[in-house]
Parts: structure tokens; C-alpha cells; sequence
């Protein structure tokens, strides 16, 4: 999958929110080299406009329209939460998470990002082994399948 490196990569971590779990995988973005820090901004107005919670304990933030100009370079950042985090505008209504995918992607690449990371983690069994990975290296093997 194009832009993975364990650099971007953050396995058993915890956070108390969703607006966290985004912070999270858009701050590795930031950290790499592959958005600007206002794209983190965008990721959070996208999550406030549309749920990113893709079902199967999966959500994949991603940026706004405004928040392309922040792009520097095609980039995923998985961020694997064990405990999860309630994706859910109504607490009545849990949508727990255990594996975050931030995504930026130049010239619509992240189109093509997003349908991979669906597809994949359509499989729950996949989902599964992201959520039970051990280290950056066994989630980079586990998502070279998605091409």
C-alpha cells in the first residue's frame, strides 16, 4: 500500500477520545513530512461534517477539501488502539474503534486509499489480526496484501 511506513505506524496505544484518535494519526502525518500541522484541523472538521467510522471497529480520518493545500505527500498512518475508543455522536449509540487509518493523499490518491483500507477491513478476520498485531512491521505485512 502506497505511503505505509512504520514510522507512521503507533500499535497499543490508549486515548480517551475520538478527537484524540485523530490528533493521533494526523500528528505522525505531521511528523513525517506528509501534511502540514493545519491538516490535522481538517481531519477533525471532516469527522464533525461525516462520521469517519467505517463500521468493523475501523475509522479512517482524512481532510477536508480545504485542507488538500496542507498536503506535501501521500501518506497513512495507522493507529492501533487494543482498549478502543466510542467513535459515536450519541453515547447511546457505541461504535467502538480499535484500528485508526489517517489518510492523506495528492491528486486524489486518497480515493484510492480509502477503497483499499475498506476492502480490506471489510473482513472482519483482518481487522482482527490489525487490532492483534505485536509491532509496526507485522501491520505493514498485513496490509502489503491490500494493493
Amino acid at each position: 500500500m502506497k505511503g505505509l511506513d512504520e514510522k507512521l505506524i503507533r500499535i497499543n496505544q490508549s486515548v480517551k477520545t475520538k478527537e484524540d484518535a485523530i490528533r493521533m494519526a494526523g500528528q505522525l502525518l505531521v511528523d513525517n513530512g506528509n501534511v502540514d500541522a493545519p491538516y490535522i484541523d481538517s481531519m477533525l472538521a471532516r469527522n464533525r461534517d461525516v462520521s469517519v467510522y467505517m463500521g468493523n471497529f475501523i475509522a479512517i480520518p482524512h481532510g477536508t477539501e480545504d485542507g488538500k493545500q496542507y498536503i506535501k505527500e501521500t501518506g497513512i498512518s495507522v493507529v492501533q488502539l487494543p482498549w478502543g475508543v466510542d467513535f459515536a455522536d450519541d453515547p447511546a449509540d457505541e461504535k467502538l474503534v480499535t484500528v485508526v487509518f489517517g489518510i492523506a493523499g495528492l491528486n486524489g490518491e486518497h480515493l484510492q486509499l480509502l477503497s483499499q483500507i475498506a476492502l480490506f477491513c471489510s473482513d472482519i478476520h483482518n481487522v482482527e489480526k490489525l487490532a492483534d498485531a505485536q509491532s509496526a512491521a507485522e501491520i505493514i505485512d498485513l496490509l502489503k496484501e491490500v494493493e
